[in-house]
């Protein structure tokens, strides 16, 4: 299991979160907090040694799909401030709807947060967590509401609810059923846990106020029947608690102190809070008798960010299911899919999307990013970890009439031209190379400096060339070279050329799959104003050619990245790339070519 980084972090910008993890911490807030050593309500905790953490953050993915570029800028966040304040961030699967939820899914996003470089084992414990081990606390919890008079069981239907909600200008109506006793309600919700109603026979409501001006505090529905099972619990529960009624108790029993959502939960704080204390405080009965103070405080507190929203992909999990099943990508893993998995295998860092974070900040308001920003935060980063190799696209034969048969050398290439300590290496040259097509035309545009007939160009790392005729018929450019040129020797500089083109030895080079990758969307909103967001797709988002390559890429290992000189930025892929037959993908062009 990955450790957490716990050396010190270099300055960060702050933000709005951050000043108010700074407030509370200088304020005391959280200095009397106890840690039991695992989640649990107060009785937990209470008594316990003090939290070694500073401050408790969490990443709670439902297991429903893959991660997404905006779950990259969460897992930052959260993890990044655990880090940052010596805290613990927590991996908790909030996996309360057993219908859409699968092991496969829990693999992917455990796999992902690690490849980001984060991981949940810190201040002593490993706080990976399932919101499912909460559910008998979280049973528990409801009939307590029940016996303090905060809750009731609903018989209405769902459009019988939906009718007597009431609007956002005018009140909702109270259920016939909200004032069933304290023991009716306790033997309908116990009969449910049962299994002894169908599915939407009842619900279990909150009862706060139907005229409230928060439409989320008119008695929202804390839980349900549903006969599924569960990837973990299997059928030992036909109930299952609402993500709203869960959530929070889950921070709570976590100890997380800064729960930290998207702004689309803002309208849902108040019940958040409204719900964490009621199970924290104490209620004396008619009776006599003393219930409640399930929870020990202090209690978490919810901060809302803007979610990200990046031009020219789609990020809603409704739409890059509809992608995959639909089998417009390949996969869950299509490198042009905006999942983790994708951008894995297309070549995009872990540090490069660290950088994004950082570079698009933290914000309350909700504002586009554009993609290409994405792109250049990869773009630096492959350009200081990426050695350079050569790789001819587009082949044609380039014969040196004048160069002897059977004769082989050695040109000298930089492995990387900003670090020379990284050394060079040695590119096979011959009689016959392959350049690309591009590199030569029988009729030049105007300002063209490459091959065409007459014209003199250096071959990169090679020889001074000139073009003296195209063989139509078989498809093969001739040219002579001067033997005094070759670089890194006294003659390179006696011819002065202007065009300067890069070549592969046709005897030493190889043949392997390359494939240019681009985004997945032409439109820089996809399915804006109510369109089909298909009918956005970009048409050359993906292109497969045989390259040729240079001899040093044969036996490089999968997610090995290089820059393509000329090309861009490629990487070894994981999935389908095997030993001595690697297959290509182009994660970023060397410039932006989507510039308005």
């Amino acid at each position: 299991m990955s450790q957490q980084n716990s050396k010190p972090a270099a300055a960060h910008v702050t933000n709005f979160i951050r000043n108010i993890v700074d407030a509370d911490l200088a304020g005391g807030a959280y200095r009397e907090r106890s840690w039991g050593g695992k989640p649990g309500g107060a009785k937990v905790h209470e008594g316990a040694a003090a939290d070694p953490a500073k401050i408790r953050t969490r990443f709670p993915p439902e297991p429903n799909g893959y991660l997404h570029f905006g779950h990259a800028k969460s897992i930052c966040l959260n993890f990044g401030l655990a880090r940052d304040y010596g805290g613990a961030c927590h991996m908790r699967f909030d996996d309360t709807n057993p219908e859409k939820e699968e092991q496969e899914y829990v693999d992917s996003i455990l796999s992902a947060v690690k490849w980001l470089g984060f991981g949940w084992n810190s201040c002593g414990d490993e706080n990976l967590y399932y919101a499912s081990d909460y559910f008998g606390f979280m049973y528990e919890a409801a009939e307590y509401l029940i016996t303090a008079g905060y809750a009731y069981v609903d018989s209405l239907s769902a459009e019988q609810m939906r009718a007597l909600r009431g609007t956002l200008t005018e009140p909702g109506k109270n259920s016939p059923y909200r004032d069933r006793t304290v023991d009716e309600n306790l033997q309908l919700f116990r009969q449910m846990r049962e299994g002894k109603f169908a599915d939407g026979e009842h619900v279990l409501r909150a009862k706060i106020d139907m005229a409230a001006p928060n439409i989320n505090l008119r008695d929202p529905a804390i839980y349900r029947i549903k006969r599924a099972e569960h990837h973990r619990t299997g059928n030992t529960w036909c109930i299952y608690p609402m993500y709203t009624y869960a959530h929070p108790i889950e921070d709570a029993l976590e100890r997380v102190t800064h729960s930290i959502c998207t702004l689309e939960f803002e309208d849902q704080r108040p019940f958040y809070d409204w719900l964490l204390e009621k199970l924290a405080e104490t209620t004396t009965l008619s009776d006599g008798r003393v219930v409640g103070g399930l929870l020990a405080r202090p209690l978490p507190k919810q901060i809302e960010f803007a979610r990200l929203n990046l031009s020219y992909v789609v990020l809603s999990k409704r739409k890059l299911i509809q992608l995959v099943e639909e089998k417009h990508v390949s996969g869950w893993d299509d490198p042009r899919l905006p999942t983790l998995a994708g951008a894995r295998r297309r070549g995009y860092t872990p540090e490069g999307f660290r950088a994004f974070a950082e570079r698009i900040g933290v914000a309350k308001g909700d504002s586009w990013i554009d993609y290409s920003t994405l792109e250049d935060c990869m773009r630096e980063h492959l350009n200081e970890i990426a050695p350079r190799r050569i790789a001819v696209l587009d082949p044609v034969k380039l014969v040196i009439d004048n160069y002897p048969y059977g004769q082989e050398e050695e040109c000298q290439a930089p492995n990387h031209p900003q670090k020379p300590e990284l050394g060079k290496r040695a590119v096979p040259f011959s009689k016959e190379l392959w350049i690309e097509r591009e590199d030569f035309t029988e009729t030049p545009p105007k300002g063209y400096f490459r091959l065409f007939p007459g014209n003199k160009v250096r071959l990169r790392y090679g020889y001074v060339i000139e073009c003296t005729d195209y063989d139509a018929a078989t498809d093969t450019v001739h040219c002579t070279y001067d033997a005094e040129t070759k670089s890194g020797t006294s003659g390179a500089d006696k011819v002065k050329v202007k065009g300067n083109i890069h070549w592969l030895s046709a005897r030493h080079a190889f043949a392997a799959e390359v494939r240019l990758y681009d985004r997945l969307f032409r439109a820089e909103h996809p399915g804006a104003g109510d369109r089909d967001f298909l009918l956005d797709l970009n048409p050359d988002s993906q292109r497969s050619v045989t390259a040729q390559l240079e001899p040093a890429l044969k036996d490089v290992q999968t997610e090995e990245r290089f820059q393509f000189e000329r090309h861009g930025y490629f990487v070894a892929d994981l999935r389908d790339s095997k030993p001595g037959a690697p297959v290509f993908n182009r994660a970023v062009t060397l410039r932006d070519a989507w510039q308005k």
